[in-house]
């Protein structure tokens, strides 16, 4: 039997998900690492810790499933987007934490950037908005706040990377410094016509061309990582939500898929036209294969299930995260409260970074079982909104959204999801469509699989067909949209 292996670092934990030649899993290891938060506002993660637990998960994965390296033909990585580390090239240590793309100390330089008029360029030419969620500010700050990094970088000491670039750096025993397409496309420094580094964004961030990665088509020869002695090639990289469209089989303009991770990130393949956003959203790369690079309309919600989490950890009204699906089916019908979770600010398509979380209609008899379904809805309302941005942007009316990621599993909320938007919710047998994805891209690119398997191997699990009427679901969403408002500009 040969196996794939997709290495999926996210937000809040490291994972080594093990893929037959069917594409069925055969195991799963998982590591949760620290969260930093040294100042209000501020997210970090210790590389050497991410790198330390991605490697300990694969080791694992193996070792439990009795999988000898000679089985696996190829790794793939999926990894959080935008989370940017800076390393020293001679011995490989990281000269600050990694960044991470919640973080919002660089706003103020995102402001700045905004009044030099640097917006209409950083639209047109990396299909982004300014904003503190890319890497480009994040790499600027490293370099002007890690003393002697400036210095270092002009003298090409220094390498920088999203989480998949120091994955391979690591894996590859700093042999390859690269990323891929949909990775790159998230920096706010390349542009996505000419597939290169964009030089006006490199001057105006002061930022050296050569810290940067070379960057590849998502199926590629990325490197090599020994195992036991057996080289085993790196073959698929993707960002985690390019990763989870290719994992759906999302191949055709106008599919679309959302995953519900740490955030909630909706995108819809346009195929090979670059389409510019009206409404709040971004265009980004979708994948590079077959010498071809197909794009997305993306809107990202920044707290989804980092919300259930905050429920769990922070406000301590559930034990479990699966708990909320009992507590919020208990309160169904009754207290109309909203939860707006925007702590780290609103993603599409309002762009605001100083928005911040806040809970409305609370009254005498509100219960936390209230709360932890107001929760839940924030989620689906999110997503309604980015939906409503995707149609009047393309032009399509959806007709099924596919779903993927671990609050998917949740059939209050993804009732609630059919419901808000009118539309069916479809979710697939496999709802691990990140680490699917980057097998997928791997595994085409060593020749295994051919993008007819991947349609064929898609199953469905279970369809949420909407039952709301819709005068119900108008004055809910006008509630929801209310609320929103009252909490934008906060921290400003």
């Amino acid at each position: 039997m040969k196996y794939i292996i997709s290495l999926d670092q996210g937000t809040t934990s490291s994972r080594a998900v093990l893929f037959d030649e069917q594409g069925v899993i055969r195991g799963i290891a998982q590591q949760e690492f620290r969260q930093i938060f040294p100042r209000s506002g501020w997210v970090e993660h210790d590389a050497m810790e991410i790198y330390g637990t991605q490697r300990g998960v694969l080791e694992r994965v193996m070792a439990e499933h009795k999988v000898p390296a000679s089985s696996i033909v190829a790794l793939g990585i999926t990894n959080q987007r935008e989370t940017t580390v800076i390393w020293d090239r001679e011995t490989g240590v990281p000269i600050y934490n990694a960044i991470v793309w919640q973080d919002k100390r660089t706003a103020d330089l995102c402001e700045q950037l905004k009044r030099d008029g640097l917006e209409p360029h950083v639209r047109q030419h990396t299909g982004l908005v300014i904003d503190s969620y890319f890497s480009a500010t994040k790499i600027r700050w490293l370099l002007d706040n890690v003393p002697g990094a400036r210095d270092k970088a002009k003298h090409g000491r220094l390498a920088v990377g999203t989480i998949d670039t120091w994955l391979i750096w690591n894996l590859t025993k700093g042999r390859t410094h690269v990323t891929d397409y949909t990775n790159a496309s998230r920096t706010m420094l390349f542009d996505i016509h000419t597939l290169s580094w964009d030089k006006v964004m490199l001057q105006a961030l002061d930022i050296p061309e050569q810290l940067l990665p070379q960057v590849m088509p998502s199926a590629s020869s990325f490197g090599t990582c020994e195992i036991d002695g057996v080289s085993i090639p790196i073959a698929g990289v993707a960002g985690d939500q390019q990763a989870a469209l290719f994992g759906q089989a999302c191949f055709e303009p106008g599919m679309a898929k959302n995953t519900y991770g740490t955030g909630c990130f909706m995108l819809m393949n346009t195929g090979h036209k670059f389409q510019a956003s009206k409404h709040g959203l971004i265009t980004t790369i979708a994948w590079g294969i077959e010498g071809r690079v197909e794009y997305a309309l993306e809107g990202s919600v920044f707290i989804a299930g980092a919300a259930i989490q905050w429920l769990r950890d922070a406000m301590h009204l559930i034990d479990q995260s699966k708990d909320s699906e009992y507590f919020a089916a208990k309160a169904l019908g009754s207290n109309e409260v909203y939860v707006v979770p925007a702590f780290a600010g609103l993603g599409a398509p309002y762009w605001d970074m100083y928005a911040r979380g806040a809970i409305f209609g609370l009254t005498r008899d509100t219960g936390k079982d209230h709360i932890i379904k107001a929760t839940l809805e924030s989620l689906a309302y999110q997503t309604k909104d980015i939906v409503h941005a995707m149609e009047e942007d393309s032009g399509i009316k959806l007709a099924t959204l596919k779903v993927d990621g671990g609050a998917s599993a949740n059939n209050v909320l993804m009732q609630f999801q059919a419901d808000i938007l009118g539309s069916a919710v479809e979710r697939p047998e496999v709802i691990e469509s990140t680490a699917l994805g980057a097998a997928y891209l791997a595994g085409m690119h060593i020749g295994m699989w051919r993008k007819q398997d991947i349609i064929a191997n898609r199953k469905i699990q279970r369809r949420f067909e909407p039952s709301m009427d819709n005068d119900n679901r108008t004055r809910l969403y006008k509630g929801w949209k209310k609320a929103v408002e009252r909490t934008k500009g906060w921290a400003d």
